[in-house]
């Protein structure tokens, strides 16, 4: 009688089962768009520009790392609700239908289970600051949660985007001095305009695909004046910034780092002036260059501050 034959041993199932979970963890990376950092750079500059000045040119190595880690931490977490709220609107735009969630990559479950993970993270760190940082870091996670829904609602949605995105400037503050003066609501602000630049020019990418699902954004609400306006809101920030300089008792190195933050912008203009849905795109992706300069200029300030 003929023996049964001896099934072989399965032994790359734990290798099947490694690549799977490899391909999972690279879609939650892309889910919170590790892939795409300028989200994270534009959250960064405004952080910094607050850790330095509060800091008066030496910020707390302690309360740097909390900062900069939650910069990393809050734009995950806010992609990964954002998409999860967008997850019906994003196969109908051209730009986002392969996102992770929109082409069925993530389940909604997951994406919920991860911004969860993400914000216990971010509760941790914020627990490391003072009383008046961590009540701060609440209404900043609302207004994390909220904005998302946001362009379902109002016809300028990127208020809250920048509202939120300049959230770290009064926490920052409010972290190393236990306070939130006047000039760190001026910088919050200048960060709001400069939100409304560069989302402006994001959602002109598109605005024929948002015509169509119904949703709102200030490129639609501005119109065929859209960049005028988004020009105004240029010379706007500029002025903005150059007060808070003079609040802040800063020089020359920082004023000319707004004549580059200014010459940077103009080329943004140049690149959106026929609305071309590329071009906007590209104008998007080059502003945290703006950023970048300002910051150069308040740490040139401070490192050769005469004794």
């Amino acid at each position: 009688m003929a023996q049964p034959r001896p099934q072989p041993t399965p032994v790359n199932q734990p290798a099947r089962q490694s690549a799977s979970s490899g391909a999972a963890l690279r879609q939650y990376a892309r889910l919170m768009r590790l892939d795409r950092p300028v989200g994270i750079w534009l959250l960064l500059w405004p952080t910094l520009w607050a850790l330095w000045i509060s800091g008066d040119g030496r910020p707390q190595a302690a309360i740097f790392s909390v900062m900069v880690l939650g910069v990393v931490v809050m734009r995950s977490a806010g992609c990964v609700i954002n998409d999860w709220a967008d997850r019906d609107l994003d196969p109908q735009v051209e730009r986002t239908r392969d996102r992770p969630l929109a082409a069925g990559l993530v389940s909604p479950q997951e994406a919920l289970g991860l911004f969860v993970a993400l914000s216990l993270v971010a509760v941790a760190l914020a627990l490391q600051l003072n009383r008046l940082a961590q009540l701060l870091a609440v209404a900043g996670g609302l207004l994390t949660v909220v904005y998302p829904f946001m362009k379902r609602v109002i016809a300028a949605p990127q208020l809250v985007l920048g509202a939120a995105f300049g959230w770290s400037v009064p926490m920052t503050f409010a972290a190393q001095t236990d306070a939130v003066p006047q000039l760190a609501w001026l910088l919050w602000l200048a960060v709001v305009v400069w939100a409304l630049i560069y989302d402006t020019m994001y959602a002109m990418a598109d605005r024929a695909d948002d015509l169509k699902a119904g949703v709102k954004s200030t490129a639609i609400l501005f119109g065929s004046a859209d960049v005028f306006i988004v020009s105004l809101l240029m010379i706007l920030l500029v002025l903005a910034l150059a007060l808070a300089g003079q609040m802040a008792a800063l020089g020359p190195w920082y004023f000319g780092s707004l004549l580059v933050a200014a010459v940077l912008m103009l080329h943004e203009r140049r690149l959106i002036g026929d609305r071309d849905p590329a071009r906007c795109f590209q104008a998007f992706l080059h502003s945290h260059w703006v950023g970048a300069a300002v910051f150069a200029g308040i740490l040139l300030d401070y490192t050769f501050r005469p004794a």
